[in-house]
């Protein structure tokens, strides 16, 4: 059964909430003991007043305190705190306020880009009286990720937030636990990795060997099938809702060696024709709906930090998003563990046939953690590629000389019909430099933190005092406005334009500082799912294009609501140029999908 947050929340506060009563309670007794005549010339009014007054005194005490301790440890240090940015409203109430209103309105980040400007690269927003360090710089994310990796973890609050999603996974563990399961998870990737690049190089192979691409190229075919009877029917197609349904379709044949078959429910009918879709719902979009509401919702808490319980008291607003995921995911772990139980074979080692669940059914019978999982791994290998090529087509629409120029490398390269291979993919740069592009400006992941164990320096850019990051403080950071600093990209850094990653540009910018290119971080945490993000969207998008020759935007087929607001209009940046509205749960998506019309080649293979 689960537990209200509102229990756990008052569990962890309610000492800190009854210590200065106590305290003021104590102060009475001791004074009616001392001298009664005193103690008793105070009205209960005048008591209740300074019982009342205890906890934001104790507070008031407390961050005082904190700030007086901190700032101590840092001369002592030789360092500086990061500058705070000022709110008229004690706590933080107002910046509190703001980053709630832009998580559902706002453009990506822009509150953090705003006070950036004003304060610099790296900032202290301090809401409901807790630090939070929010930095672009790449040093320092560097340090974060990698140079300093053990100085920092996921932490309390971010396990606490997404515990009723994520669970005891490998994106929401730290210390051995993490290790433990990231090996695993490392060892069965590289094998996989290794298996598919051998089968990928052999003109046959055996049922036993076949690779991703055999699997991506079945189901990418029926997604295109479907997406052609729909252009052919005269209507626009949502293609981040395609994309969706194809990752979610291969990342569960990947995982669990069971098609969800979430194709089969059609794509569907912009809001124009929305008699024509469909009035019984498909189980797999009972999923999909699902799975992203719970997302949400964990996104959300995340804005609010530890207070975040007080705005779902008694019931986790992710619990019925979660009880649909779960009642597709366990019935198939539990199969794959009842299958192991009952199999005389004791071999560990990866075999050719086994998906990921086999193999770590291998290793382990806990159905919670094999669950949890992978939920995780599912989450990095399909929202990551499905956000990839979404915003991959969305600027391929824009920019239709980047589309004639990859499409004739695509038909040099693979032909019109052939399945992409592996070495194709390599060989073909200015498809990657397409795809590199489309992650500079729309990674995936674009707001990511961690918290520190231990306190912290980092280096000073400027030959000034360094800054100090207290133990147990958030620190969070964002590609999603690294990716766009015209200082470390360039004036035209607003701008796509993938000969940045083939020019003279990429030795300016990149190779002298790798760390300004994050899409799937970096360090002992890398993206697991980062090779096979970049394969599946490189193969999707050389199909689609083997497929169709034109694409643009139906924004008249767009729901009103998702269109960018009057006030984006003239808007410095990428804020100003876009054509929708780009949101962000824990990955990266478009409101209301992308809606696009497509052209299609005249050959038929």
């Amino acid at each position: 059964m689960e537990v209200p947050p509102i229990v756990t929340y008052a569990h962890q506060r309610l000492p800190r909430l009854l210590l200065p009563i106590g305290i003021v309670y104590g102060l009475k007794t001791v004074l009616r003991h001392l001298t009664p005549q005193a103690a008793d010339k105070l009205p209960l009014w005048a008591w209740i007043i300074i019982f009342a007054m205890s906890l934001p005194t104790a507070l008031f005490i407390n961050v005082s305190y904190l700030d007086w301790r901190n700032t101590r440890q840092a001369r002592q240090l030789g360092a500086v705190l990061p500058p705070v940015v000022e709110d008229k409203w004690p706590g933080g109430l107002t910046l509190l306020w703001t980053i709630i209103g832009k998580f559902g309105t706002g453009y990506i980040a822009e509150a953090g880009e705003k006070w950036m400007k004003q304060y610099g690269h790296t900032i202290n927003t301090r809401i409901l009286f807790a630090d939070r360090i929010f930095t672009t710089e790449p040093e320092y994310i560097k340090a974060i990720l990698a140079t300093q990796f053990d100085a920092f973890e996921k932490g309390p609050l971010l396990n606490q937030v997404m515990y009723s999603m994520l669970g005891v996974g490998v994106f929401n563990s730290d210390g051995d636990v993490w290790k433990l399961v990231a090996h695993s998870l490392c060892v069965f990737v590289t094998n996989w990795d290794l298996r598919f690049h051998r089968a990928m190089t052999r003109p046959f192979f055996s049922k036993e060997r076949i690779s991703h691409f055999e699997t991506f190229g079945r189901i990418a075919d029926e997604a295109f099938s479907i997406l052609k009877t729909r252009l052919r029917e005269g209507h626009a197609a949502d293609i981040q809702d395609l994309a969706s349904r194809f990752t979610l379709d291969s990342a569960t044949d990947f995982l669990f060696g069971q098609n969800l078959r979430s194709l089969s429910a059609d794509i569907p009918y912009p809001y124009t024709a929305n008699a024509l879709n469909p009035t019984v719902e498909h189980p797999s979009n009972t999923f999909l709906r699902a799975f992203s509401r719970a997302q949400l919702e964990v996104a959300f808490r995340v804005r609010l930090g530890y207070e975040w319980p007080l705005s779902e008291p008694f019931r986790s607003r992710t619990r019925e998003g979660m009880r649909v995921v779960r009642g597709f995911i366990d019935p198939i772990v539990e199969d794959a563990v009842a299958k192991r139980r009952s199999s005389q074979d004791a071999d560990k080692e990866l075999k050719e046939e086994d998906t990921l669940l086999d193999y770590l059914v291998k290793h382990t019978d806990d159905k919670t953690l094999l669950r949890d999982e992978t939920l995780n791994i599912m989450i990095a290998g399909r929202d990551t590629t499905a956000s990839t090529i979404t915003f991959a087509i969305y600027m391929l629409a824009q920019h239709p000389d980047v589309l004639r120029r990859l499409r004739e490398e695509i038909l040099q390269q693979v032909g019109p019909s052939r399945l992409p291979t592996y070495e194709d993919l390599r060989e073909m740069k200015f498809l990657r430099a397409v795809v590199n592009e489309t992650l500079r400006l729309y990674p995936p992941v674009p707001l990511n933190g961690r918290m520190s164990k231990k306190g912290v320096l980092l280096p000073s850019l400027t030959g000034g005092a360094p800054f100090y990051i207290p133990a147990g403080t958030m620190t969070n950071y964002s590609v999603f406005l690294m990716h766009r600093r015209p200082d470390l990209w360039g004036p035209d850094a607003s701008e796509f334009d993938p000969d940045r990653f083939l020019d003279q540009r990429l030795q300016k910018y990149l190779i002298p500082n790798p760390f300004i290119f994050l899409p799937f971080n970096a360090g002992p945490r890398i993206c697991l799912g980062q090779q096979f993000a970049y394969n599946e969207s490189s193969f999707f998008l050389v199909r689609l294009l083997q497929h169709f020759k034109h694409i643009e935007l139906a924004l008249d087929a767009q729901p009103p609501e998702s269109l960018p607001p009057a006030s984006w209009a003239g808007a410095p940046g990428r804020k100003g140029m876009e054509k929708l509205q780009p949101k962000s749960h824990f990955t990266l998506y478009a409101q209301d999908g992308v809606w696009v019309r497509m052209e299609e080649d005249s050959y038929e293979g």
